[in-house]
């Protein structure tokens, strides 16, 4: 199986008016997410299915990735949010759903959860030593068997200004 873990794009500041969840993208953030999406619809990449953290920002992202053609299958879930942790999501959604060995998720999210992800399953262990820019993708195969945890191998880390 392929992860295709995807931080959202540019959004709104921090302000202490609006909720963090609620912060969209900017204009520019939008601008650059669609750029990136067409240059991975160009690298002829295809996702079995989009699933969402369920803030603002990351499902305007997802949203971006659907309407650009990467996948016609999109879910929120609530394991992609700040408080989601891998283990949860692994036991809890990945696991039950027995997907094929070929399938293709893309995981839009936050940093530094998304990075935290992306090292346990390469490394076994968070080491705050990998950072996903916004809009920016890492790929990471998982093992056929056993478990993904420090045995998973990273083929893609592309920050957005290599994709525009």
């Amino acid at each position: 199986m392929e992860l295709y873990l995807i931080r959202h794009g540019i959004a709104e500041e921090h302000q202490p008016t609006l909720k963090d969840e609620e912060r969209q993208l900017t204009p520019e953030g939008r601008q650059k997410t669609e750029k990136v999406a067409q240059k991975l619809v160009k690298l002829e990449l295809h996702f079995d299915l989009i699933l969402t953290s369920p803030l603002v920002r990351a499902y305007q992202t997802a949203e971006i990735l659907i309407a650009a053609g990467l996948s016609s299958q999109l879910e929120a879930s609530d394991h992609l949010s700040f408080d989601g942790n891998i283990q949860n999501w692994w036991q809890e959604w990945l696991k039950p759903r027995n997907y094929p060995q070929k399938t293709r998720l893309a995981l839009v999210g936050h940093e530094p959860n998304l990075s935290h992800w992306a090292e346990i399953l390469l490394w076994g262990e968070a080491k705050e030593s990998l950072i996903l820019k916004k809009a920016g993708m890492m790929g990471i195969k998982l093992p056929d068997d056993g478990s993904a945890w420090g045995r998973s191998q990273m083929f893609w880390l592309t920050p957005p200004k290599y994709l525009l």
